[in-house]
């Protein structure tokens, strides 16, 4: 449980601490800095502690939004502070050098409020203080305004019409309450678990209602792991009855489909309405959408070679899984080369920051892109009304056109900004790259760091891929030529990452590797005529495909790339993909198909016990993903 020190004079009437246990906390008092670093001192070190002045008022989620989001190491609203395990020595020297001897007037009695606090509250309850909301000192505003003196950062929550104030008087106190009357504090709450920035179909058909189910389920206990789990089985349910082949069971598949993407947009929601972030929960949520989506590729394919015309699709599934990995490679690579970027300014940005002000046009940029609730919908719809083999052919157009359309606009602003891309945002396009090896030996030669022609990482890398793919048609299914264009493709990887990775375009780099990777093993499979062979391989780029979304979520979540070990033991990309081009020049017949889903098991195995046993006990600070980006 988590500790509350209320502190100052008892006042008449309704009093915080009853809010203060609502949250979870348990209350304690204190008249003074000194009885506060008293109690701070008796306070077990791994607990969260809360100060409040007595005289707070306030809305209940105004304290929760202070006191009870775990993402943030201190944060305060007027009148309230919280500080976790990490801010907490920087609390106590606060509370020590605040204490005073007991009985004595304190001589900095002035209100302390940092320049981001909440604005005023006003008496028809438009604000989130108010004019003597920061009256005779409280030390709560105080210590926080030490906090921030001391460069510890003090998280200030957004309140918007919530009220957080200290009252000096019961005249002060009767305005505070007329503004808390004023506001319908659920109605913000349940506005506020929604996104602000969504896509259209997730925004006008899913959250009116879903918002409300997050309500249900947080009121139950409900956990947003729950719900997200919750989301997968019906998923891997709709995936099942899509195997089927049947019209009923496609239509089936099609409304447990969106069934699915209801729970998916709950579990963000129930985690905002109930302020239940974390680490694990972050990871589940982004994984789970990529387990769930190409299950049902699966489950599509299978119903399609089921069916009455026994239509093989499943080159078709497991393009549509590359395109769309690659699509959110470049997403990531692209937002962490340009995330603490200095001097970062574009006309094309410029461009697209005034379109965001006319309200068609965000609307129509959004969909364009096709996130993953006009993604999934369109699929549901198609499952239900026409076969997996059009739905697919939809998917791969509407994908094909998005990714050129968002590839198009970042290579833009990327060729007309002027920003100096700083030393970890090269760290992570080169975590992001997931060199093995031979990638690692070649790039140590004299050449490494050392730029050597503008856009030397990005050409060096399409070079390379260029090589390898067309290698992959040159004769007959088994012929060596592969391996040889392997081999190419490994000395290019290294030469370009051992370029700096600070150009304009570097962040190219990791989903050209990608691209290379996963369409080899769709050509080899899809050209070597062999049964079973693309559902192999299908399992195969799953596989990786896990591995590297693990890696971009790490990377996001501040704790790093996988370990070193584990990259290794993979092979890296470059590594890989010889291994497969060898098996195809070697094995013909079911022993390719063998070979591809005996690497598919021990790299699912391999990366799989690692992500688990890291996310299951990591010590990554609570996230949540607040972008509304298309996923």
């Amino acid at each position: 449980m988590s500790t509350a020190i209320v502190t100052g004079p008892p006042v008449v009437g309704p009093s915080v601490v009853d809010d203060l246990r609502t949250l979870g906390f348990d209350v304690r008092q204190a008249a003074d800095a000194a009885e506060v670093a008293r109690e701070l001192a008796a306070t077990p070190a791994h607990q969260r502690v809360a100060l409040v002045d007595a005289r707070f008022a306030g809305h209940l989620h105004a304290l929760r939004l202070a006191l009870t989001d775990p993402r943030f190491p201190a944060a305060a609203v007027t009148g309230a502070l919280t500080a976790q395990p990490e801010a907490r020595a920087a609390l106590v020297r606060a509370a020590h050098a605040r204490a005073i001897p007991a009985g004595t007037a304190p001589t900095d009695a002035v209100p302390a409020r940092h320049p981001t606090d909440a604005a005023p509250a006003q008496a028809d309850g438009s604000g989130a203080g108010g004019p003597d909301a920061a009256t005779a000192a409280n030390l709560p505003d105080l210590i926080a305004a030490d906090l921030v003196a001391a460069d510890v950062p003090v998280h200030r929550p957004e309140l918007g019409v919530l009220v957080a104030a200290v009252p000096a008087d019961e005249t002060a106190r009767a305005r505070a309450r007329a503004a808390l009357a004023a506001v319908d504090e659920e109605k913000v709450r349940l506005r506020s678990a929604v996104k602000a920035r969504d896509g259209f179909v997730t925004t006008f058909f899913i959250s009116p209602y879903s918002r409300y189910i997050a309500r249900w389920c947080a009121r139950r206990g409900l956990t947003p792991n729950q719900v997200t789990t919750a989301s997968l089985l019906t998923a891997l349910v709709a995936a099942g009855c899509a195997a089927t082949g049947t019209r009923p069971g496609f239509v089936a598949a099609g409304v447990l489909l969106i069934a699915s993407f209801v729970l998916d947009c709950t579990d963000g929601q129930l985690a905002r309405y109930s302020l239940q972030y974390s680490t694990l929960g972050a990871w589940l949520d982004a994984t789970f959408d990529r387990a769930k989506e190409y299950a049902y590729y699966a489950g599509l394919a299978i119903g399609a070679a089921r069916g009455g015309g026994s239509d093989d699709v499943w080159t078709l599934a497991l393009a549509a899984m590359v395109l769309q990995t690659c699509r959110h490679v470049v997403d990531f690579s692209f937002n962490e080369a340009n995330h603490d970027a200095t001097g970062n300014n574009s006309p094309t940005a410029a461009l697209s920051d005034r379109l965001n002000t006319v309200g068609w046009t965000v609307w129509a940029r959004r969909m364009v892109v096709l996130p993953i609730g006009e993604r999934w919908a369109m699929i549901a719809v198609l499952t239900a009304l026409t076969t997996p083999r059009i739905t697919f052919y939809a998917l791969l157009v509407g994908c094909a056109l998005a990714a050129c359309y968002t590839t198009a606009g970042r290579v833009l602003r990327s060729l007309s900004r002027t920003a100096v891309r700083t030393d970890r945002a090269a760290a992570a396009l080169a975590q992001l790259a997931d060199s093995g090896p031979l990638a690692e030996a070649v790039s140590r030669g004299p050449w490494r760091r050392a730029a050597l022609l503008p856009f030397a990482a990005p050409l060096l890398a399409a070079v390379g891929g260029a090589v390898l793919v067309g290698s992959l048609w040159v004769g007959e299914p088994g012929a060596w030529w592969p391996v040889f264009g392997a081999v190419v493709y490994a000395l290019c990887a290294g030469l370009a990452v051992a370029q700096p990775l600070k150009g304009a375009l570097d962040w190219l780099v990791p989903p050209l590797f990608r691209a290379a990777e996963y369409v080899t093993i769709l050509v080899l499979a899809a050209r070597s005529e062999v049964n079973g062979a693309l559902p192999a391989a299908f399992g195969l780029v799953s596989a990786v495909a896990y591995h590297h979304y693990d890696t971009v979520y790490r990377i996001r979540g501040g704790t790093g790339a996988p370990p070193a070990w584990l990259v290794r033991m993979t092979g890296g990309h470059e590594g890989r993909v010889l291994v497969v081009t060898v098996i195809a020049a070697l094995l013909h017949g079911t022993g390719f198909t063998i070979a591809l889903t005996a690497l598919a098991i021990a790299l699912a195995l391999a990366v799989l016990i690692e992500s688990i046993r890291f996310w299951v006990s990591s010590g990554a600070p609570a996230v949540h993903d607040e972008s509304g980006e298309p996923a």
